[in-house]
C-alpha cells in the first residue's frame, strides 16, 4: 500500500472511534445549553412569586421584563403567529406590534405567577430533540394538587439558545393558540385592531396599573 493511502486508512480508522461518542456529547452539551435560559426564567418567576401580591403589578412587570426578553425569541414567535402578513406590514405598525406583544407576554406571566404557595418550578431532566429544536420540559410542583407541565421548546440561532413556543401539558402550543386569535383579528381588523387588542389584554392583566 503506498505511504499515503496508508496515512489515509490509518487516519480512518483511528477518528472512527473518536467521532460516533462526539455526537452523544455534543447532543447532551446542547439540551444543557437549551435548558440555561429556562433556568434563569424559573428564577425570575420564583422571585415574583415570592413578592407575590404585596408588590405592585409594574413592580413585579419590572422585575420579569428582562428575564423574559432574554429567554424569549419573542421577533421569531411573533413572525409565526402573523405567518405571512407580517411582510406586508409597515415597519411602524411592526415595532408597535412587537412592543405590545412584549408587554402582553410579560404581563401575561406575571399575572399568572402572581403568589408563591409552597409551589416550586423544577427542570425536569428528560429532553426530546425535534429538528434542530430541543425541548426542555418543566413542571410546577404543589404542595397539594397534581403538577403542572410546561415545556418549552427551544431553538438555538447565532449561539444563543432561546424559547420559540411553550406547550402546556406537554402538548398544547401557546403558538398555535394565539395564531388564531391574532389572525381572526388581522382579517377583521388589520394591525392596529391587534395592537389595540393587546392593549387592552395588558390593561386586564395588571388590574388597570398598566396602561
Amino acid at each position: 500500500m503506498p505511504l499515503m493511502l496508508y496515512r489515509r486508512a490509518l487516519l480512518r480508522i483511528s477518528t472512527a472511534g473518536v467521532v460516533a461518542p462526539l455526537l452523544p456529547m455534543r447532543r447532551a452539551r446542547a439540551a444543557a445549553d437549551a435548558a440555561a435560559p429556562v433556568a434563569a426564567l424559573n428564577r425570575a418567576l420564583t422571585e415574583i412569586m415570592k413578592s407575590g401580591k404585596t408588590a405592585p403589578f409594574p413592580v413585579r412587570y419590572q422585575t420579569l421584563a428582562p428575564a423574559v426578553e432574554e429567554s424569549f425569541d419573542l421577533p421569531a414567535i411573533l413572525r409565526m403567529t402573523i405567518g405571512a402578513r407580517w411582510e406586508d406590514m409597515p415597519r411602524a405598525m411592526q415595532t408597535a406590534l412587537s412592543a405590545e406583544f412584549l408587554r402582553f407576554t410579560v404581563a401575561s406571566y406575571v399575572a399568572n405567577f402572581d403568589d408563591a404557595a409552597g409551589q416550586r418550578l423544577e427542570i425536569m431532566p428528560d429532553r426530546r430533540q425535534v429538528g434542530g429544536d430541543v425541548v426542555v420540559a418543566t413542571r410546577i410542583l404543589f404542595p397539594k394538587d397534581p403538577p403542572v407541565r410546561i415545556d418549552y421548546v427551544m431553538r438555538e440561532n447565532e449561539g444563543q439558545w432561546r424559547v420559540v413556543d411553550v406547550l402546556l401539558d406537554g402538548s398544547i402550543s401557546r403558538v398555535a393558540v394565539q395564531r388564531s386569535d391574532f389572525r381572526h383579528i388581522l382579517e377583521h381588523g388589520g394591525p392596529s385592531a391587534l395592537i389595540a387588542s393587546l392593549h387592552k389584554k395588558v390593561e386586564a392583566l395588571s388590574g388597570g396599573t398598566l396602561t
